[in-house]
C-alpha cells in the first residue's frame, strides 16, 4: 500500500539562519496508520507541519503526496491535495471566526474547494456535525455559545466535512482540560474507524500520542532521533531524549 504522504530527506532552512530548522527528515504516512510527531518546543514540529501542509516547499529533499512530488506552486495539484488533507489547529477559541455561524464555518471547505453548495452543503454540514457529536441546530448558533471542547468538535467537523483522507492535527487537545482531551482523542479514533481517516497528531505530549497513534516519530533540534511502532518507541525507547520526554509529561488516566 502506497503512502498518502511521505517525506524523503526533507530539510528546511529559514532565510538568514545558519542552522536549518529541519534536516534529513524521512518518514511515511500510510493509509489508516495514524502517526504522532513528538518533540519539545523548538524541535521543528511547526516547520514540519508547514511542509506537510504544502504551505512551503522544503529547501532540501522532497515531500510526496500519493507518490508524486508536492509543489506548492502547482495550483491544480494543490487543489486535489487540499481536498484530501485537512487541518485542526491547537486553539479552539482563535481558530473559529466569532462573526460567522457554526454552519457557515463548517461549510467553508465545501465553498472554497468547490465541493458543494446550497442544500447539498447544508446536508453535508449536518452530517459532519452529527459525526462529532453535535446536534443539527448547532449550525445556526455561534462559537461563543459553546465550550472549548465543543468548539474543537466544530473545528473537527469543518475539517472532515469534505471527507478528506488525511487529518493533520496540531496540538488539538493541549488547550483543553483532561476529561475533554480524552473525549476529543476518542472522537478522532472513532473518525479514523468510521471514515477511514488517517490522522497525523503533532504534540509535545507522548501520552496523547500513545492513546491515538500507531506510529510515533520523535523530533529533536530539527532531526528525527527515533521512530517506529508507538508501543516499541514508548515501551522500550532507544534514545535518552525519548526517555526524558516520557518522564516529563503527565499521564492521561485510563
Amino acid at each position: 500500500m502506497s503512502a498518502i504522504l511521505e517525506l524523503r530527506k526533507a530539510g528546511y532552512a529559514y532565510r538568514g539562519s545558519v542552522t536549518p530548522a529541519l534536516e534529513d527528515i524521512s518518514f511515511a504516512v500510510e493509509p489508516g496508520q495514524s502517526v504522532g510527531l513528538v518533540g519539545e518546543s523548538g524541535a521543528g514540529k511547526t516547520t514540519l507541519l508547514k511542509l506537510m501542509l504544502g504551505l512551503t516547499a522544503p529547501t532540501t529533499g522532497e515531500v510526496l503526496f500519493d507518490g508524486e512530488r508536492l509543489d506548492p506552486k502547482d495550483r491544480a495539484r494543490m487543489r486535489g491535495f487540499r481536498r484530501a488533507v485537512q487541518t485542526v489547529f491547537q486553539d479552539p477559541y482563535s481558530s473559529l471566526d466569532p462573526r460567522q455561524s457554526v454552519g457557515r464555518i463548517v461549510a467553508e471547505p465545501l465553498r472554497s474547494l468547490g465541493i458543494a453548495r446550497g442544500a447539498d452543503a447544508s446536508a453535508r454540514v449536518a452530517e459532519a456535525l452529527g459525526s462529532v457529536g453535535l446536534a443539527p441546530d448547532a449550525a445556526s448558533r455561534y462559537p461563543h455559545e459553546f465550550s472549548g471542547g465543543q468548539r474543537q468538535r466544530i473545528a473537527i467537523a469543518r475539517a472532515v466535512v469534505g471527507h478528506p483522507r488525511l487529518l493533520l492535527a496540531d496540538e488539538p487537545v493541549s488547550a483543553l482540560d483532561v476529561t475533554t482531551r480524552i473525549q476529543i482523542i476518542d472522537l478522532l479514533a472513532e473518525l479514523g474507524q468510521t471514515r477511514g481517516l488517517t490522522v497525523v497528531m503533532v504534540s509535545h505530549d507522548l501520552s496523547v500520542v500513545a492513546a491515538l497513534c500507531r506510529r510515533t516519530v520523535v523530533l529533536r533540534n530539527g532531526r528525527i532521533v527515533e521512530q517506529g511502532e508507538t508501543a516499541e518507541v514508548l515501551g522500550a525507547p532507544r534514545e535518552d531524549y525519548t526517555r526524558r520526554l516520557l518522564e516529563s509529561v503527565p499521564r492521561l488516566p485510563a
